[in-house]
């Protein structure tokens, strides 16, 4: 009796980069250069998306008519890439959340706490030119609010800003995620960064910097605690 033939997927498997695009598609999940996709990564799979990674880039230096063969200073350059990117400066697309301890408000703390200034990193999504910056946030804790150590903050946000970005919408997602670990009653975040897509290239203007700022809950609403913050974040 003679035996099935092997499907296509076994007989020409599709690279890894492939079948998680494929199965982000299936889940109707975004796979944006900010989103994180490490539910849908399989054992192996970030590996052989490194591999994949080490071998295009050294195309693109082919492309840009470097010698990488027989030039030494290149010759693992296209490794170094892969490794960098994938383990290193976005790492906060393919790792899950850094595990944070929390605890609770037991003695129902509802004062103002800054946090900051903290360094944040990253890379523009545009040039994936460097992002360095400083990050301040405001946390107005309530009976039910959540606790986190210091150094945690810097943990979660070091996890947003671990993948190609854009100012605003890091922002953003940094408010989104304290937000939805604090449950606080009000929240500021509040960035100043550099961006050298505009040092390094373009118009090569290296005194310009952006700030932008995100308020959630009390701090909309009661513009004295929104100055309070802001006066102490510039005295840091």
């Amino acid at each position: 009796m003679s035996q099935p033939l092997p499907d296509s997927t076994t007989l020409y498997p599709l690279p890894a980069s492939e079948r998680v695009r494929e199965r982000l598609r299936r889940a109707g999940q975004r796979f944006h250069a900010n989103d994180n996709i490490a539910q849908y990564l399989h054992e192996g799979e970030l590996a052989a998306i490194e591999h994949e990674v080490a071998l295009k880039a050294q195309e693109l230096l082919r492309a840009l008519v470097i010698d990488v063969d027989n030039d030494h200073n290149t010759q693992d350059t296209g490794r170094r890439l892969a490794k960098m990117f994938v383990r290193e400066l976005f790492a906060g697309r393919y790792q899950p959340a850094p595990a944070v301890t929390e605890f609770p408000n037991a003695e129902r703390l509802n004062e103002l706490m800054i946090v900051g200034p903290l360094r944040v990193r990253s890379a523009c999504s545009h040039h994936l030119c460097p992002i360095i910056g400083r990050v301040w946030i405001g946390v107005l804790p309530d009976a039910g609010s959540n606790l986190i150590g210091l150094s945690k903050y810097a943990r979660l946000i070091e996890w947003v800003m671990s993948r190609p970005q854009i100012q605003e919408e890091a922002v953003s997602q940094i408010a989104n995620l304290l937000e939805q670990r604090l449950k606080p009653d009000g929240l500021a975040v509040v960035m100043e960064a550099d961006h050298y897509c505009m040092h390094w290239r373009g118009v090569k203007d290296d005194g310009s910097k952006m700030t932008n700022s995100v308020m959630r809950g009390r701090f909309l609403s009661d513009p004295a605690l929104r100055r309070e913050f802001l006066s102490l974040r510039h005295q840091r």
